[in-house]
């Protein structure tokens, strides 16, 4: 099982909307999530838009692949992409994420 951390950056003035989203996320989004091999997966955002994202999965370019296949994933990056700093470039939050090398690991 890989564990992915990534790091992207919300919006200052659009933190709080971000919190009440994520407070009630799409349950056909959580669905495709789980279905395309994402597990474990959890967000945390510090107050100045920090965000550091955490999953695991069995292939990790595999589960966003499949994820990118999905009508929903697509209405859902659609609608978040304003949140995020430095997505000017017509990217998604998704094709964003870059993972984090894993330094050490206690079992």
């Amino acid at each position: 099982m890989q564990r992915v951390c990534f790091l992207l950056r919300v919006r200052a003035d659009r933190i709080d909307e971000y919190r009440e989203r994520h407070a009630a996320v799409w349950p056909e989004m959580c669905a495709a999530l789980t279905a395309s091999g994402w597990h474990n997966y959890s967000l945390f955002l510090r107050d100045d838009g920090l965000l550091v994202g955490y999953l695991e999965t069995e292939d990790f370019e595999a589960a966003q692949a499949a994820m990118a296949r999905t009508e929903v994933n697509a209405r859902w990056q659609a609608e978040m992409a304003p949140f995020f700093e430095s997505l000017d470039d017509g990217t998604g939050p998704d094709e964003a994420m870059r993972p984090l090398t894993e330094v050490f690991h206690l079992a």
